[in-house]
């Protein structure tokens, strides 16, 4: 899967541009006109936008060049301006389970309500989430980078406080389970 991707659409002046400077780049481009755009399978790309000199559809990863001409320091600023918005964007909306997590603003909502967390708390349930059945040991060495003198309650302790922030706001009491195997979320 390519990590970075400027799909150019219908804009061979710019496309020719940028293939001249391709190796200074920190993503790929892609030239299609509206034949190749209507075949693009665009799930295959892990973070795209699109550029164009007149918007090919309405597009929620496409922007327009406007205000040419333009210097070539300023178009690339702009391109990575838009994939670093796209980024942020989706790091605002992770699904865990029935809530939405949102890594900018470190907050788990459940429809109007959200709930503040701590970086270890947003660290563990990432973790957790992303993971089964996880030990303490695993929380220690992954979310806390294992210190010798690193108390076992240290982990305990935390996942307690989170819990009971989970029920005093949205009323789950179920949210971290644990089990001989390990925690995992619901």
């Amino acid at each position: 899967m390519i990590s970075k991707i400027l799909i150019i659409y219908e804009y061979q002046i710019l496309y020719k541009i940028l293939s001249e400077i391709k190796e200074y780049l920190n993503f790929e481009i892609l030239d299609v006109d509206k034949n190749k755009f209507q075949e693009l399978k665009f799930d295959k790309f892990e973070n795209y936008i699109i550029v164009s000199s007149v918007k090919p559809i309405n597009y929620k990863n496409s922007f327009v060049l406007e205000n040419l001409p333009i210097k070539i320091d300023k178009l690339i600023q702009t391109i990575n301006i838009n994939f670093l918005k796209k980024n942020f964007i989706k790091n605002s909306d992770v699904k865990i389970g029935k809530y939405k997590l949102d890594l900018n603003s470190r907050k788990i909502i459940l429809d109007n309500l959200s709930l503040s967390l701590t970086e270890k708390e947003l660290e563990m349930i990432i973790f957790i989430n992303s993971n089964s059945n996880v030990t303490i040991k695993e929380l220690q060495n992954n979310v806390w980078g294992y210190s010798s003198n690193l108390e076992t309650h240290t982990v305990e302790t935390h996942i307690y406080r989170l819990r009971k922030k989970m029920k005093d706001k949205f009323g789950d009491d179920v949210f971290i389970r644990n089990s001989q195997k390990g925690y995992k979320i619901n």
